[in-house]
């Protein structure tokens, strides 16, 4: 949930179709179920190698356990800190357990294990890797776009994070008492007009100055020039790429774990600590019959785990060709949710405290969302011997874990378009023009041109009355649109690719077949259980609200623009390519549907790739005969 796109091997063009191959050393490789691999499937020993066609080998991670650890840094971010624990209170406490961990086996670790794979075997980024299926390549744009939408309010929550970190250097915390400038006149010691929370509204926001979207007031230079610093951690991050983006999750992949470790050790002492936990892992069965547990557990898995944002293919495409991508996904899930669940014996240990210190409910002080983070701990914090030390970590912490994501984010959103630009010279030209010096500096301009264009959009977030555009942008950016675009991505894997296929290709690399509860979870339930979500997702739609502020109808008509521009990427492309290749209908569908290094089985008539169903193999084999008087049609069944 995007780094240097790397050089691709050997790909064809999807206008023209390809030569048939010629042998070589390197040629077609017959497999046990008759599918020819070109040298496209192949990966040079080292780095520095090329490949016959001349074309240098794409980077690779300098140790595996950058890799890990990049993975694991995109997957694990502020939702584990600030939403599962509060989902696992309200839903029933122990209990929600079962639906998130039912969810996570059929749907959220095939679905990781399957982008794992995908890049890996493809050595492509998240549009790149549709040479498989090239009508479906539209989805990788729309990932690509909800990326950066993404990227756009990523940058504004590490701001804020900035801001009460500089504002920690104190030796007393500013939110501790209501004599600032900034505190309203109803300030006290709780509640809504607390003064840490009158320093996240009124302190670091000043919407208090704006009237809503319509009125979005002056910049706040203070959040805009912690955006500068940002801008520049995140850009020396992504310097020369994996290189250096992997030894920097060194650091922000482990902090929040040392972090959280600490924030445990001392919640757990201080009273009410117990109480708080006690309550968080309470269980009630009975709210297992409430569908909306079994919704909000299908949720929290499909935003939590990073799937559909490209990263996790962007990511495994610089692995070693014969990395085990399956052990990789087993382990990185099963981190993910246990850092999930940790999580929150640190959370309630201090809610507990806070409920304590208030003689309130624990219901009263819970909360998820930013209101827990810039809210809830500070002021709890704020109570504590060395207050300034501990909120120091703590928004370390936070800082960490958004720009372990930032990080696997910005990048990604300019992949394709250093891959494509050198395909595009490859495809008309034959030969190899560029040197791995050449590429670096198309990703170091690269960023250049991204990073304004993110520091524009994301400035309107900073101004006064930017929170409502932050509220908007997040209620639409990644919701039901990063689901339809992994349901399109699970549908053209698993049912045009064909699952058979896909684990051909998996045991190339790893020696061992994917088994049969994986195949199922890939052809079945997993896009059963997407499909689902997408349903459940427009059906339970709200428009967004901050407050008792609602948005007025242009402001949700811009923000479903937003979500429909990057869905639209799907049957836009797919148009665009019917159109644009050459010959007849059914020649196009068959180019548009059948792997380009496999083009050359089209003109023979053995197309292999369209098998839908039964039905649209009548249908294809209609057009055929009707187009191709010479087209055999008895292979077209692939799975």
């Amino acid at each position: 949930s995007m780094l240097t796109e790397r050089v691709p091997v050997g790909l064809m063009s999807s206008v023209v179709a390809p030569e048939k191959p010629t042998s070589n050393t390197m040629g077609p490789k017959e497999v046990s179920n008759g599918v020819q691999f070109t040298s496209t499937t192949l990966v040079a020993p080292t780095p520095t190698q090329t490949h016959p066609s001349g074309e240098e080998e794409r980077e690779t991670w300098g140790k595996k356990i950058d890799f890990l650890l990049s993975v694991i840094g995109f997957a694990v971010d502020l939702a584990n800190v600030w939403r599962f624990p509060y989902l696992c209170y309200k839903n029933g406490g122990g209990a929600f357990l079962v639906p998130y961990l039912f969810f996570m086996v059929i749907a959220g670790m095939p679905l990781f294990y399957m982008e794992l794979a995908l890049g890996q075997y493809n050595r492509e980024g998240a549009a790149g890797v549709w040479k498989i299926c090239p009508i479906f390549k539209g989805v990788g744009f729309t990932v690509i776009l909800i990326s950066l939408y993404v990227g756009f309010y990523y940058n504004v929550i590490i701001s804020w994070a900035l801001f009460y970190l500089f504002s920690s250097f104190t030796s007393e915390l500013p939110w501790v008492h209501c004599n600032n400038t900034w505190n309203s006149p109803n300030c006290s010691d709780w509640a809504d007009n607390s003064s840490v929370s009158d320093i996240y509204k009124r302190g670091v926001l000043h919407i208090q100055d704006s009237n809503g979207i319509n009125d979005l007031g002056r910049p706040r230079w203070q959040l805009t020039s912690c955006l500068a610093v940002v801008i520049v951690l995140l850009y020396f991050s992504l310097w020369k790429g994996v290189k250096t983006s992997g030894k920097v999750v060194w650091i922000t992949a482990t902090m929040p774990y040392v972090v959280l470790t600490v924030l445990l050790l001392r919640g757990v002492t201080l009273p009410g600590a117990i109480d708080g936990i006690k309550a968080y892992l309470s269980v009630d069965f009975l709210r297992l019959c409430d569908p909306k547990v079994w919704i909000e557990a299908a949720t929290q898995i499909c935003f939590s785990l990073g799937v559909g944002f490209g990263v996790l293919i962007a990511f495994s495409s610089y692995n070693k060709f014969s990395n085990n991508c399956y052990r990789d996904a087993i382990i990185t899930t099963s981190i993910n949710s246990l850092t999930s669940f940790f999580s929150g014996f640190v959370v309630f240990s201090f809610l507990g405290y806070m409920s304590y210190k208030h003689n309130v409910a624990l219901d009263k002080v819970a909360r998820d969302g930013a209101g827990l983070v810039f809210v809830i701990y500070p002021e709890a914090i704020a109570t504590l011997p060395g207050s300034s030390v501990w909120a120091v970590i703590f928004f370390i912490m936070l800082l960490t874990l958004g720009i372990d994501s930032a990080v696997s984010i910005h990048p990604h959103t300019h992949t394709h378009t250093h891959t494509h630009t050198h395909t595009h010279t490859h495809t008309h030209t034959h030969t190899h023009t560029h040197t791995y010096s050449h590429r670096h500096l198309l990703f170091q301009r690269g960023n250049v041109c991204l990073f304004p264009m993110c520091v524009y959009y994301t400035f309107t977030m900073f101004l006064q009355g930017g929170m409502y555009v932050f509220t908007l942008l997040d209620h639409f950016a990644a919701g039901t649109s990063i689901l339809f675009g992994v349901l399109i991505e699970a549908i053209g894997i698993a049912w045009f690719y064909g699952v058979d296929r896909f684990s051909d290709d998996i045991e190339e690399m790893i020696g061992q077949r994917p088994g049969l509860y994986w195949r199922l979870c890939w052809k079945f339930v997993s896009p059963c259980f997407l499909l689902f979500m997408v349903v459940v997702s427009f059906a339970t739609f709200n428009p967004p609200n901050y407050g008792t502020y609602m948005f007025p109808p242009w402001a949700n008509m811009v923000g479903w623009c937003l979500a429909i521009s990057s869905m639209s990427m799907v049957p836009l492309y797919a148009i665009y390519k019917l159109c644009t290749l050459p010959g007849k209908f059914c020649d196009r569908l068959a180019y548009a549907i059948t792997p380009e290094t496999e083009h050359h089985l089209v003109d023979n008539g053995e197309v292999r790739q369209f098998t839908v169903s039964a039905d649209l193999t009548m249908i294809y084999s209609y057009y055929s005969h009707v187009c191709r008087t010479n087209i055999h049609t008895d292979n077209i069944m692939y799975f």
